[in-house]
């Protein structure tokens, strides 16, 4: 489960103090030192209970005349400081299943009851409210090649707890795992994210807990979304790439791509059969047995 953080101090730090303690020695929940750092700043900016509503009403009195995308991130999040290199500050509003927002939108669209892993690390703190629910597992991530229905023998469950009121938590990355759901009553979190250049590549994960294994990768990437553009196009070169990429690229789930987005130029079921026969002999496992997959749905 998360990582527990016991900082107790009564200072105050406005979201602006916060960003540029942050900033001044870097954001590394890798490290030690640098996570004590981090949690203690964000102990401090969460003993404040008025900044974010001062926030929140400022941003109503302008209309939120700013550019909506400089600060956007999901239907319950609130961007308050956008990256800084290696992190960003966020609030999440949690709220209760009785919500009208929640039975207006279904539980998808608040991701309640989806188990997820995440391909980055970071610190959250209950700020307002009861706090949400969760249920944590730990994983280990080096067992899983990462192809849908794929055995986790490792995954297991921990607990259900509550991110209660000023309670912090460090998510680990490719560790933990967790399926959220409703806060009591309306609640939020604050979170200090890490960023990392190759967070693009990295992989994520939705589990099916029932059977103990992957139920989908959730990580994409801009990479991605070119290369299907790209060959859907049918440029010479952008085909000659995905090729190239097919069988070679670091990334097996780029490498996956590209072979999905070879097999939609193929209007032919048995030229898409052979180009996925193919795909389960390009050397990842990812790739094999997503290609057996595929090969699979053709017939049935």
């Amino acid at each position: 489960m998360p990582r527990l953080i016991e900082i107790a101090d009564d200072g105050r730090a406005s979201l602006e103090e916060t960003a540029d303690a942050l900033r001044s020695k870097g954001c590394n929940l890798a490290d030690e030192e640098s996570l004590q750092h981090a949690a203690l700043q964000l102990r401090r900016l969460g003993n404040d209970p008025d900044f974010l509503g001062d926030i929140l009403i400022d941003e109503l009195g302008r209309r939120h005349r700013e550019d909506v995308m400089a600060s956007s991130y999901g239907p319950q999040v609130i961007m308050l400081v956008p990256s800084q290199g290696d992190f960003f500050i966020r609030a999440n509003i949690w709220p209760s299943a009785h919500e009208h927002m929640v039975r207006a939108s279904g539980d998808a669209a608040f991701a309640i009851g989806l188990p997820h892993d995440h391909n980055f690390s970071f610190l959250t703190l209950g700020y307002f409210g009861p706090g949400y629910w969760s249920d944590y597992y730990e994983y280990d991530c080096e067992e899983v090649a990462g192809w849908r229905g794929e055995p986790v023998p490792s995954l297991k469950f921990i607990e259900r707890a509550c991110l209660s009121p000023g309670k912090i938590q460090l998510y680990r990355a490719h560790l933990d795992v967790h399926a959220q759901y409703p806060a009591d009553s309306l609640s939020v979190s604050l979170n200090i994210m890490q960023v990392q250049g190759a967070q693009g590549w990295l992989d994520q994960y939705k589990f099916d807990l029932e059977a103990g294994s992957i139920s989908t990768m959730l990580a994409s990437s801009s990479a991605d979304a070119f290369l299907r553009i790209a060959v859907g196009l049918g440029g010479a070169e952008a085909l000659d790439l995905a090729e190239c990429f097919a069988r070679s690229h670091p990334s097996d789930r780029l490498r996956l791509t590209a072979w999905d987005a070879l097999a939609a130029r193929q209007q032919d079921l048995a030229e898409r059969d052979a180009l996925w026969a193919s795909a389960e002999q390009s050397g990842s496992r990812l790739v094999a047995m997503e290609a057996r997959a595929r090969r699979a749905e053709l017939v049935s």
